[in-house]
């Protein structure tokens, strides 16, 4: 066969041949006019794919990155518009099965990267907008950075699995990980402020931070300084392990120690523990250790104040059994969820403790023992991993997260019940990992889980929690099923399904400012008004809310577009130290600080948010809300807002998801609402 016929036997080879063919496809990609570029795209992305899997070939996309934009290969998709782009995204985008959103995503990138250092004048987005995104990319994905591909990842996405960490490793070198290392410390700290439940990915970038302290290659210049909280409260809290020197070997140094040096390690464990949220394996060592050597200890070890100390005092014997079953350096999340568990009271509500001894009894379904196992491994048993979640759960309430899932209306129950009914919670986990079977009655009828169809997710949920883990399928079925059994009914379905799925509580009294046929919006100011005189304390005679609401908004994205309708619990009303009144809610999507678009910035902290709650201005959560339930019975006449606030509500919704729902009749006093709203 002739020389010119071989295929090329060196990466150095096969790239610039690669290269070649690259070349000649983004120059028909640019040659094509716009109806028939779709058609010229996968030639494009299947040979960009191949190029950045080879050694240089990222920087080989980076020197084509302005040709390749203007040539159309981000035409017509979100990726057009670099500046709405969220980091945040960027995770799923990489780690999905299709080739060529990996492939766009990379492209993304890499074009960013041409901005941010110089080389690339973009008309949307500035250098600086470029480098603040890349960095925070960097941050979120640094696990993929420093770790090869899992068996679950190559066998998810095959040799594609290489592809992300070919890009992220290019733009490290490029951008430097001095400036990844402080947006990460920037970032862990922001999803902490929030308390999840879930930390094992936060653990895992604590753990990366603290790699890069030691590895010798990494130069991280002046910045990582705000990293030694965050290493510390996990390897290192305290004088007798700040060397990480191993569970073993700091379990024989506790057993030397006298009285004042435990209550020196106590003191320091709890300080970590309640600054981050975070809880070192190390203090799983101690705390069981504590368990003999007085209450006193075991208090202070868990951070307690005079509320908590009682409860724990009442209830000695069985806290020192959930510590005994629960508690392992694998565990040892428990131990805050526990703290707050005491400090919270609610073992003194009559039936939770006995529903806490029952739990400790737990027998599991096969199926829920190989679920939890495959989850989260077989470091302790499946028992004591789901009773850790237990804790965690009625420890922190507004810690639940959906994972990525659809099943935001069963994260919100659980929430709601810790929050408010933690002895029905406990119930539900019963029902779930002993019977693998959940029956809630709609309407007077039985509706069992087992027995039901299929719900809103696909698949079975799996990156989530000990106790969503087992209970969110069943869940899940139950609330699809109750909707199908409102098939027919005129108006929402959630009016007759969220009362009675989440709890008598929740408000029979139904309001939606959107008409189900139609899509259109639908008597909005009696929707606002009503609103406001069902939740503003100006306006409800300052009544505070008793119970948890479910509500549903419509999400929007940073360029304030429509993405879809999604289930959030309104928590209080109430004014702000900057005395601006304010909607505290909970918001069950993982991470609750986002940027709807139109300056409707939602805020995790800095205005006077508790753990895990979520808040906007009481005008820009209304302009959001679509779906609200109050009590027929409290309700007094619509409240007289003055119609220059109304019309501010009305031109965030104008400007967003409302924009294509607004009936032909009110289409031009709509425009001059908005256009109004602006100029105010």
């Amino acid at each position: 066969m002739p020389d010119h016929c071989e295929e090329p036997t060196s990466d150095e080879q096969r790239l610039l041949a690669l290269q070649i063919k690259l070349d000649e496809a983004i120059a028909i990609l640019a040659g094509a006019r716009d109806f028939a570029k779709p058609a010229k795209l996968s030639r494009v992305y299947d040979t960009a794919r191949r190029v950045m899997l080879l050694p240089g070939g990222c920087a080989a996309i980076e020197e084509r990155a302005q040709t390749m934009e203007e040539a159309g290969v981000f035409l017509g998709s979100d990726w057009a518009n670099p500046q709405i782009l969220i980091p945040s995204l960027t995770t799923y985008a990489l780690q999905s099965t299709s080739a060529d959103t990996v492939v766009v995503e990379a492209l993304s990138q890499l074009r960013l990267l041409a901005v941010a250092l110089g080389n690339y004048a973009h008309r949307q987005i500035s250098a600086q907008q470029a480098h603040h995104y890349l960095t925070q990319a960097l941050a979120i994905n640094l696990s993929m950075l420093f770790t090869p591909p899992s068996e679950a990842q190559r066998e998810k996405q095959g040799r594609l699995a290489q592809l992300p960490r070919n890009l992220l490793q290019y733009l490290a070198q490029r951008i430097g990980y001095e400036h990844i290392i402080d947006t990460l410390i920037e970032e862990i700290w922001r999803i902490l402020q929030q308390r999840p439940i879930q930390v094992d990915m936060v653990r895992q970038m604590v753990t990366q931070i603290a790699i890069c302290q030691l590895n010798p290659e990494i130069d991280l210049g002046t910045s990582g300084q705000g990293a030694n909280r965050l290493v510390s409260s996990l390897y290192g809290p305290t004088q007798a392990c700040h060397e990480d020197p191993g569970v073993e070997v700091y379990l024989q140094r506790l057993q030397v120690m006298d009285t004042p040096a435990l209550q020196y390690e106590a003191t320091g464990f709890a300080r970590a523990m309640h600054d981050t949220g975070l809880v070192s394996p190390y203090h799983a060592v101690l705390l069981r250790y504590l368990l003999e050597h007085g209450d006193h200890l075991l208090s202070e070890a868990l951070g307690l104040s005079a509320t908590g100390r009682d409860c724990l005092l009442c209830y000695r014997q069985l806290v020192g059994s959930l510590i005994e079953t629960a508690v392992h350096p694998a565990t040892a999340q428990a131990i805050y969820g526990l703290a707050l568990l005491l400090e919270r009271g609610i073992l003194y509500q009559a039936p939770v403790a006995p529903a806490m001894w029952r739990q400790l009894g737990l027998k599991l379904t096969e199926s829920a023992r190989q679920r939890l196992l495959l989850t989260f491994g077989d470091a302790v048993s499946a028992e004591a991993r789901l009773l850790e979640g237990v804790l965690c759960m009625l420890g922190l309430p507004l810690g639940v997260g959906q994972g990525n899932n659809p099943t935001c209306q069963s994260a919100r129950a659980l929430s709601m019940w810790a929050y408010n009914d933690p002895d029905y919670l406990l119930q539900m986990v019963v029902w779930a990992a002993r019977d693998d079977e959940i029956i809630i009655h709609f309407e007077g009828q039985p509706i069992s889980s087992r027995l039901s169809g299929s719900g809103v997710a696909s698949e079975i949920p799996m990156d989530l929690d000990p106790v969503s883990l087992l209970v969110v399928t069943h869940l899940d079925r139950i609330y699809a099923e109750m909707g199908r059994r409102c098939i027919g009914r005129e108006g929402d379905p959630h009016r007759w399904v969220n009362p009675e799925f989440h709890g008598w509580w929740a408000g029979r009294g139904f309001s939606i400012n959107v008409d189900v046929a139609t899509g259109e919006l639908n008597e909005l100011d009696s929707f606002l008004r009503l609103f406001y005189a069902c939740y503003h304390p100006l306006y409800n005679g300052n009544q505070p809310l008793i119970h948890p609401q479910p509500a549903g908004i419509a999400v929007t994205d940073s360029a304030a577009r429509f993405i879809g309708w999604h289930a959030i619990t309104i928590l209080r009303v109430s004014i702000a130290p900057n005395e601006e009144m304010r909607v505290y809610f909970f918001n069950p999507n993982n991470d609750s600080g986002q940027d709807w678009g139109d300056g409707v910035q939602v805020s995790t902290a800095g205005n006077a948010e508790r753990f895990g709650e979520s808040s906007l201005p009481f005008e820009q959560f209304v302009s959001r809300l679509y779906i609200f339930h109050y009590d027929p019975l409290e309700r007094g006449e619509l409240a007289l807002v003055n119609t220059e606030e109304l019309e501010r509500v009305k031109g965030y919704i104008f400007r967003s998801w409302g924009s294509d729902r607004i009936p032909e009749g009110t289409l031009q006093a709509a425009a001059e609402g908005g256009a109004q709203t602006r100029q105010s």
